[in-house]
């Protein structure tokens, strides 16, 4: 498998070997190989540490909750007054227009809206939301993608024909209407699987909804890359020597998908980040009292005339979020890419 992997490593875009250099020459394998050419994409590195940035801004809500603004996330315990040069300013005005930024700490960025909440705390407390529904629906879809996508690539017959008409429903409808139309069924009643009983206003629904509606993006493709590997000679060897398909399916396959997941996985962190704001933005996302971009944004827009900055903010939150993590995964998958133009220097 490994050799496989170095062949296709050192084949060019006519599929012609080509010149092993210093860094080949000695046997470095694929992933090795692929991380030394994500080093030398620096755009992408610089975009993967601006997501890292924004994450540890998020993380770090609690203490400038805490620290800085002294305000919570709901704003149970604020004033709408801040204390600038020694005098008192209001941050709502007396008709419940949010005044907008103070720079001082507390309100860094104006009040949220007229109970005075603070737009600093909550864009942190919503980009938590964000970031957790985005990598756990990402997670969720990874899971599933690859048991589905191995299964009907590895098994075809009725299996494939089955699991392969499942995804096509699911493409056949566009992601946000789809993601919309289970958001407002299930912010009815919940979820209800029996035994466990997810309640309307958890942050599992939005969860599950994402990871469902992104599946077929990423099982279909591994179901092609399993159908190719099925037939590969390494497999057939290991078929010959009387292994068992499941064990097969664990041994042989799944290792050699490992690049696939680690190329689609940050692009689906993007993507699902971004259906949980369009989710958020028409009210079947986060719930309220508590925050997520999308509802922020959503709320913006309400007061876009008189506070332009409470859709402007957690909209470049959400925009700076996803494009880092979308330039991030086109160097890891450039990166992987046998026919990249990217090399190391020697």
């Amino acid at each position: 498998m490994a050799a496989d992997r170095t062949e296709l490593a050192l084949a060019g875009p006519a599929g012609l070997p080509e010149e092993p250099d210093a860094a080949q020459a000695t046997g470095v394998g694929p992933g090795r190989l692929a991380l030394r050419r994500l080093r030398r994409n620096r755009p992408a590195l610089a975009f993967g540490v601006l997501f890292l940035v924004i994450v540890a801004m998020c993380l770090a809500a609690p203490i400038w909750s805490h620290d800085v603004a002294h305000i919570g996330p709901s704003g149970g315990d604020n004033l709408n007054q801040v204390v600038v040069d020694g005098k008192k300013k209001d941050v709502v005005s007396p008709d419940g227009v949010a005044i907008g930024p103070t720079w001082h700490g507390r309100y860094f960025l104006g009040a949220a809206n007229p109970t005075g909440d603070d737009l600093a705390v909550r864009l942190l407390y919503g980009g938590r939301n964000s970031l957790i529904i985005g990598v756990s629906a990402a997670f969720i879809t990874t899971c599933l993608a690859l048991i589905l996508g191995t299964l009907a690539g590895f098994l075809r017959g009725v299996t494939d024909g089955v699991i392969s008409r499942v995804m096509d429903v699911i493409w056949a409808f566009p992601v946000i209407l789809l993601g919309i139309a289970l958001g407002t069924a299930f912010a009815l009643g919940g979820i209800n699987l029996g035994l466990v009983t997810i309640g309307s206003d958890s942050k599992l629904v939005p969860i599950l909804i994402i990871a469902i509606v992104y599946v077929p993006y990423m099982g279909r493709p591994i179901r092609g890359q399993v159908l190719g590997l099925r037939e590969r000679e390494f497999v057939e060897a290991a078929r010959a020597q009387g292994m068992r398909p499941l064990r097969l399916m664990f041994s042989e396959i799944l290792p050699n998908l490992s690049s696939t997941v680690i190329v689609f996985f940050p692009l689906m962190v993007a993507n699902a980040i971004l259906l949980e704001a369009a989710l958020g933005f028409v009210g079947v996302g986060v719930r309220l009292p508590e925050a997520s971009w999308g509802t922020l944004i959503g709320l913006g827009v309400e007061k876009i005339q008189t506070g332009p900055h409470l859709a402007i903010v957690p909209g470049t939150m959400l925009v700076l979020a996803v494009l880092g993590l979308n330039v991030f995964g086109d160097g890891v998958r450039d990166a992987f890419d046998p026919r990249s133009t990217i090399r190391e220097e020697h």
